[in-house]
């Protein structure tokens, strides 16, 4: 392994690093306890990733470690491993606490722990986030919990709970720590970070290092090493790399398709959660796709079944997580599917690499949605690779296909005989159509026949539309960025009520931030929600839909940007918002929140945060 052994004491010379490019060590070389070692086999990891490599020895010797990559690959083993390492499995206290700014993220490290956690010391982990009820959550943590997951938000409001004890924490991370600070999570994080003992191992890992996040080290981290991770692999050459802009909501249907009349052997579905492989293998097979999930709490036996059935072509779909598929080699598979794009670039690199192998051709589809697409366009700058966009086979397409399939079958059976059954019911249908008043001609039985083979019921109530991407056509080079254009656009919404809510431009917000609340927190789509005008210290959002009043409550507590939303509905200027019980009356509320704007600073975005220019004049604001 190629580094520079300097330990960074002083955090503002960043040059002063470890700056890891390779790793050419084994597991074994590491120092991890022979439990973790065998777990870290189970799971097929071969040889430790550039981050693993520095920053176990660092934190199972009791260091504070700062991780600066560009892509992350690997943190999650980086952090997890040590931490399993310094827990006391018969202490039911909580003794490591992960922040990470996403459910997402909450829920795959939570379950990368639990997966080397299950193989080797029997602890209890546990994910705690926004957007799902306290129930459960809370009574895990009354079971007893040693290692909690979660975001700073729910985080805070268990501890505000007491039912999040911290006085036991002897390992803390701040995984993705930039991101949580671009996201308004910092008043949080400081608070957290604050009420935990002061002895303790400290790991912090972000994509960049600007001051905001040094000065959260120096405050937080004790003489931390700092160990900074260079360009991550490309990837291979023989894989043919493909997007499809999908919204969220045509995603199962899009996999299906593809499936369907990819020329494939085998299909590698990746996905970022256990749940969401088990729901996803569910689903694909009340289509008619034969598949199986493999995720981190497979056991070892049942996993090289699976693998077993992969290589020998009993079966041909896997659906499976990051690390359930690490070390995963096997030939025939020819299509890649990424369900959603992955966070780090180095996730994407090992999952295209499950194709393409032994020199054989190979292909990777991405489905993105459409505000994923700076995210595709990061991982294509940092491999250097470029993705061909695609369009998805429509339903006549698949259904075409499929019915050659069947004739091409039809044919090969014909030549086996033993036929004459068939024939006689032919027989009857005829004479019985003989009689009818309106006869069916033998060749419109035999289409209908083929419909019903590849199971086409016909037109039916609420069946999926035709075509299932999004019309974008970006210009993704030279620099330059235009604005989509497409159904996933904002359209007004019929009926839709406006809200207020309590954040603005002094807290920094952004669309998505508030968009994330209102999904997380109240159970609505993405599609439930229009335009959303902020102002300097409160924001204007359309919901389609009515809210409950347990959702209007979850709203009313959630935190963006430090601050609680404190939700109600608008009514203009003068009028009254009706909120959680609660009837106040604002004065000039649009505009006299902040006099000196006089409502210059207040911008529209649709859902999706693109801006759509100042406020119109028609929400009160008087002509100038």
């Amino acid at each position: 392994m190629t580094e520079r052994t300097t330990p960074s004491h002083d955090l503002a010379a960043q040059e002063r690093g470890r700056d890891v490019n390779a790793s050419d060590r084994d597991f074994a070389d590491l120092g991890l306890p022979e439990d973790l070692l065998a777990a870290v086999t189970d799971l097929g990891f071969a040889s430790p990733t550039a981050v693993q490599a520095s920053a176990i020895p660092l934190l199972l010797k009791g260091r504070d470690v700062v991780g600066v990559a560009q892509t992350g690959t690997g943190k999650t083993a980086a952090f997890a491993l040590p931490l399993l390492a310094h827990i006391d499995a018969d202490d039911p206290r909580v003794q490591a606490l992960v922040l990470t700014p996403t459910r997402e993220l909450a829920m795959q490290g939570a379950e990368a722990v639990e997966s080397f956690a299950s193989r080797s010391r029997g602890l209890d982990v546990v994910a705690v986030y926004g957007g799902s009820p306290y129930g459960p959550q809370l009574r895990a943590l009354e079971h007893g919990a040693q290692v909690v997951v979660g975001t700073p938000g729910r985080i805070m409001d268990l501890m505000d709970r007491g039912a999040l004890l911290l006085d036991a924490v002897r390992y803390f991370v701040l995984d993705e720590a930039d991101e949580m600070l671009r996201m308004g999570f910092a008043d949080d994080v400081e608070t957290i970070a604050s009420d935990l003992p002061a002895e303790r191992i400290s790991a912090l890992f972000s994509a960049t290092m600007p001051p905001a996040i040094r000065r959260v080290a120096e405050r937080h981290l004790r003489d931390p090493e700092e160990v900074t991770i260079s360009r991550p692999a490309t990837t291979v050459s023989t894989v043919r790399q493909t997007f499809a802009v999908v919204p969220e909501r045509n995603k199962v249907s899009a996999l299906a398709r593809v499936l369907a009349v990819t020329e494939a052997d085998a299909a590698l579905v990746f996905v970022r959660t256990r749940s969401t492989a088990e729901d996803l293998a569910v689903e694909l097979g009340a289509r008619g796709v034969a598949s199986a999930a493999l995720s981190g709490d497979v056991v070892q036996k049942e996993r090289e079944k699976l693998v077993a059935r992969l290589r020998e072509g009993t079966l041909d779909v896997l659906v499976a997580t990051d690390v359930a598929a690490r070390g995963l080699d096997v030939e025939r598979i020819g299509i890649v599917v990424n369900f959603d794009v992955p966070r780090e670039t180095d996730t994407y690199v090992h999952r295209v690499g499950r194709t393409g192998r032994a020199g054989r051709s190979g292909e990777a589809l991405t489905f993105v949605t459409p505000k994923e697409r700076p995210r595709l366009r990061r991982i294509e700058r940092q491999t250097g690779s470029r993705m061909e966009q695609v369009e998805l086979p429509t339903l006549a397409e698949v259904s075409k296909l499929r019915a050659e399939r069947t004739i091409d079958r039809a044919i090969a059976r014909h030549a086996k005989g033993r036929l004459s059954v068939y024939r006689d019911v032919l027989r009857s249908f005829e004479a019985a159509q003989a009689e009818a008043a309106e006869p069916l001609p033998q060749d419109e039985l035999l289409v209908s026949l083929l419909a019903l083979a590849v199971r086409d019921p016909g037109p039916v109530a609420g069946e999926e539309p035709e075509r299932l991407t999004v019309d974008v056509s970006p210009e993704r080079g030279e620099g330059r960025r235009q604005r989509d254009r497409g159904p996933h656009q904002r359209r007004p919404l019929d009926n839709a009520v406006r809200y207020r809510v309590e954040v603005g431009h002094r807290d920094r917000v952004k669309p998505g931030a508030i968009v994330g609340a209102l999904t997380h927190e109240g159970g609505l789509r993405g599609s439930d929600l229009g335009h959303i005008d902020i102002y300097p210290t409160f924001s204007l959002v359309e919901i389609g839909v009515p809210l409950t009043a347990e959702a209007r409550e979850r709203i009313f507590a959630a935190r963006v940007s430090g601050r609680a939303l404190r939700i109600t509905e608008d009514r203009g200027p003068g009028g009254r918002a009706d909120g959680e019980g609660r009837s106040h009356r604002r004065k000039n509320t649009h505009f006299k929140d902040d006099a000196r704007s006089n409502g210059r600073d207040a911008h529209r975005f649709d859902r999706e945060g693109r801006r759509e220019g100042r406020h119109p004049r028609s929400e009160g604001r008087p002509r100038r």
